[in-house]
């Protein structure tokens, strides 16, 4: 199961007593930063969660599943995250 934004917001409401649209606008301004970094080529580094970052991919040959026919693709940027060790104990444990 995901956790989806809503959750988020709930869990948020939950934990600090803040409103809906308190803890809507929270969230919302969190993704917006996150997203603003990584359009800028920023790492995002969250202390004990993990790194986000822009990973560029060189074109290469593909194939379409549809066709079978091969086809170029792009080159293009992909967001990678590297989970942190003390998240990574914890999901071990």
């Amino acid at each position: 199961m995901s956790c989806t934004k809503a959750q988020l917001i709930e869990s948020l409401m939950a934990g600090t007593g803040y409103t809906r649209k308190k803890s809507t606008e929270l969230v919302e301004s969190l993704l917006d930063i996150m997203k603003g970094a990584l359009e800028a080529g920023e790492d995002v580094l969250i202390s004990g969660f993990g790194k986000f970052r822009i990973n560029r991919k060189q074109a290469r040959r593909g194939r379409n599943p549809a066709t079978g026919g091969q086809m170029m693709l792009r080159p293009r940027k992909v967001v990678t995250f590297k989970c942190a060790g003390q998240l990574k104990d914890r999901i071990n444990e």
